[in-house]
């Protein structure tokens, strides 16, 4: 099996190395917030000797009501994801919904990233590849993992070899979400590298009516399950007071549970990529 690295700057990753993390709140609260989370994350970092990706969304533009908080808009949040590269020395990224979008985002993001529900659309797929950038492609929880093979031929049709794809859930019924583990396994078959998605796979979309509820409970058993699999990174959202956050607190760990659950799961890896088997 193929394994292609894809390099975010400093970071490389390949389903063979060394886990990955991609790690911030759901959405950028303000500057003050931003800089005291990636704070914490990164003496994380250094202190249990991990590297990461920061991530924050400055438009939430698919939230379950129109009356719910966004973020802070593509301006204003572009800004702050500067400065947290600049103080903190690490690659960012974030979403992007709209093709006008690329243009402003490419110029600050390390990482371009597809949401779940835009995974299909052509366009924006092909304008995100031009970039050169390495784009993080979210599986569509309507999506079987076989399904990726032509989302990845649409990017590649850009010349654009720097693909990630994110395993993030699939529909169960009605406001559920299930994590099929075979998945992992084939979309590692594409040779790219595979990142589980753990906040939005214990996601229940649209579960309170006018927003979506989450088992944040379950983030810990599905992170080390996934692992296991031999995968390049994990993507884990996190908060200081999840029932505070503005969007998919219930999906979120604790700040301070953290470090706990990466230094279980980097054991977890190590012996998967160990060989002993």
């Amino acid at each position: 099996m193929k394994n292609h690295k894809v390099k975010i700057n400093k970071i490389t990753l390949a389903n063979n190395n060394e886990i990955k993390f991609i790690l911030g709140p759901c959405q950028i609260e303000s500057k003050q917030h931003a800089f005291e989370i990636c704070s914490e994350i990164d003496k994380l970092s250094k202190k249990l000797k991990f590297e990461y990706i920061y991530k924050s969304s400055y438009d939430k533009a698919n939230r379950t009501s129109h009356k719910s908080k966004r973020g802070v808009g593509i301006k204003e949040g572009l800004n702050i994801l500067s400065m947290i590269k600049q103080e903190f020395k690490c690659p960012v990224t974030s979403d992007v919904h709209e093709i006008s979008q690329i243009s402003h985002a490419e110029k600050i993001l390390d990482l371009i990233q597809i949401p779940a529900f835009l995974c299909r659309q052509t366009d924006l797929l092909v304008s995100a590849g031009k970039t050169g950038l390495p784009v993080n492609i979210k599986k569509g929880q309507f999506l079987s993992p076989w399904d990726m093979d032509n989302i990845v031929k649409k990017l590649l049709s850009t010349k654009n070899k720097n693909i990630i794809l994110t395993e993030r859930g699939t529909m169960f019924g009605y406001n559920n979400l299930v994590t099929d583990i075979r998945s992992l396994s084939i979309l590692k078959l594409t040779g790219y590298p595979v990142i589980f998605d753990a906040s939005h796979s214990v996601q229940l979309p649209g579960g309170k009516g006018i927003h979506s509820s989450g088992q944040s409970q379950f983030i810990d058993v599905l992170s080390k399950a996934c692992v296991t699999v031999g995968i390049a990174g994990l993507f884990i959202e996190t908060h200081e007071k999840p029932k505070n956050a503005p969007s998919d607190g219930d999906s979120m760990i604790p700040l301070k549970k953290l470090g706990k659950l990466i230094q279980s799961v980097k054991l977890y890896d190590n012996l998967a990529k160990s060989d002993i088997f």
